[in-house]
């Protein structure tokens, strides 16, 4: 087995510099912030057994723990990992629709940035 790479790991940040990933974090119970902090610091170290695609470049980080947590992201090359959003199960269709807007709004902005 290949040793796992880190990875950096940054926030979307919208046309206002909100990030709507720090939003939704903020909102959350301690608990369940220290949930999402444990599983982002997984993805840091590379480790992305709970990731999986949801189409249009953008993947679905699972968190076990209450109503079923999920961070959306995208991954610009092997080493950077864009934090979009997050949510739960419940809202999943629409937390995954305006993910892929904020990956395709980063995009566009990264080749005219």
């Amino acid at each position: 087995m290949l040793p796992l790479r880190p990875v950096e790991i940054l926030e979307y940040l919208d046309w206002n510099g909100r990030s709507p990933h720090a939003e939704w974090f903020e909102s959350l119970s301690a608990q369940a912030a220290a949930k999402v902090v444990v599983a982002i610091a997984r993805l840091a170290q590379g480790n992305f057994s709970n990731v999986k695609g949801v189409g249009g470049g953008v993947y679905e980080l699972r968190v076990n723990f209450g109503p079923g947590f999920r961070i959306y992201l995208g991954k610009d090359g092997e080493r950077l990992v864009i934090l979009l959003a997050g949510g739960t199960k419940k809202r999943q269709p629409k937390d995954i629709e305006d993910a892929k807007a904020r990956w395709q709004d980063y995009k566009k902005r990264k080749v005219h940035g």
